[in-house]
């Protein structure tokens, strides 16, 4: 969707350390590491590290701590919030997200120098 490709393009902006790499829910990788309940719901961001996975606004608030900087700051802020009101509007926003971002018949297509950074 318009979104994920949105949040995809908005980390790959901000990720100059390279520490974020992406698979989609469908492939591989996510088969491999991510439960299959979480690879069903299409909607889910899940945030896979080595202590656990991460998903909705969690996953959020670790990659933004991730990124460093301001965008730790906010990750922190964004955690203090309780997880039940955070993922309730990660749950509306999923809702509307084609309303607002729009759908796109198929995933941006990574650079040359980016294709290191996405998992099958």
């Amino acid at each position: 969707c318009g979104f994920c490709n949105h949040t995809v393009n908005w980390i790959l902006l901000r990720d100059r350390s390279h520490r974020i790499q992406f698979a989609p829910l469908q492939g591989l990788t996510a088969e491999k590491f991510v439960p299959t309940d979480l690879r069903q719901n299409l909607s889910t961001l899940v945030f896979h590290t080595p202590k656990g996975d991460f998903t909705r606004t969690a996953a959020v608030c670790r990659i933004l701590m991730t990124l460093g900087g301001i965008w730790w700051l906010l990750g922190a802020l964004l955690w203090l919030i309780p997880f039940p009101l955070r993922d309730l509007g990660y749950r509306f926003i999923a809702r509307i997200r084609y309303r607002l971002f729009g759908r796109h018949e198929s995933c941006r297509i990574p650079t040359a120098e980016e294709r290191s950074r996405f998992l099958n």
